[in-house]
């Protein structure tokens, strides 16, 4: 049996997203269980008010990760061996549907959800094949499911997250390394989603009233995605994991 209270004992891993929101309730947990956890946000205040306040092995690394030089720094921080990546970093849109998207918005939501998490999964991948061993976790959500969850842009972004999981998952389970996706519905971050397009306001906001369920906390997630990167999920890959209080089941 895994002792819980230190599954990560020994481990290195890294979580993007890491000052705040459910990237910082997932670098508590695993400093909690043992591991040396490289937190990387683009806020730097963020950071240093994390390792002000979180016991454990913390590592931080402060910068936008849609610029390769924050991947570089980040892998050279982790050092020889990481067992472990949580992409959490994210931003959402305006709830802006197709013929209202401009393109700022576009390249900025599918450069930090998508791009960003692909460089620095294929950055740390060298490692753990070295290793044979490794599990990712990227974070995803309900509107990698559907199409009435958000704007177009962060929708698209969404369904990119799971196949991108699900392709890594693939070529790369049979060398030891396993990548999943977290779905959750609306969780209490501080990622604002201004409705700016009045067609989408009309079109979702009755759903989201009616459907939607109460708003996680970000230790929930976390919980999931420390559970995903530890031993004890070690015959689950390529998994989409719905966290979302049943909002899958509607």
């Amino acid at each position: 049996m895994t002792n819980s209270t230190a599954r990560f004992e020994g481990r290195t891993v890294i979580v993007t997203g890491g000052g705040a929101g459910i990237g910082r309730a997932t670098v508590e947990r695993l400093a909690r269980e043992g591991g040396r956890v490289v937190a990387v946000d683009i806020s730097p205040d963020r950071l240093e008010s994390l390792t002000a306040e979180v016991g454990g092995d913390v590592v931080t690394v402060a910068g936008d990760l849609t610029d390769e030089e924050t991947v570089r720094r980040v892998v050279e921080v982790a050092g020889d061996r990481i067992d472990g990546l949580a992409n959490v970093a994210g931003i959402m849109d305006g709830f802006e549907p197709t013929a209202e998207i401009a393109d700022e918005t576009w390249e900025r939501v599918m450069a930090v959800n998508v791009t960003a998490m692909m460089r620095l999964t294929r950055a740390v991948l060298p490692r753990m094949l070295e290793a044979s061993a490794g599990s990712i976790v990227n974070v995803g959500s309900e509107a990698g499911q559907r199409g009435s969850a958000a704007g177009t842009p962060y929708t698209t972004s969404k369904h990119a997250v799971n196949g991108f999981s699900q392709s890594t998952a693939f070529y790369y389970s049979p060398k030891g390394i396993r990548c999943n996706v977290v779905a959750p519905g609306p969780v209490a971050t501080s990622i604002e989603a201004p409705f700016r397009s009045e067609w989408a306001a009309q079109r979702i906001g009755p759903l989201l009233q009616t459907n939607i369920p109460a708003v996680a906390q970000p230790e929930q997630l976390a919980a999931a995605i420390t559970w995903l990167l530890s031993d004890d999920a070690s015959n689950v890959s390529g998994a989409i994991l719905a966290v979302d209080g049943g909002w899958a089941a509607v």
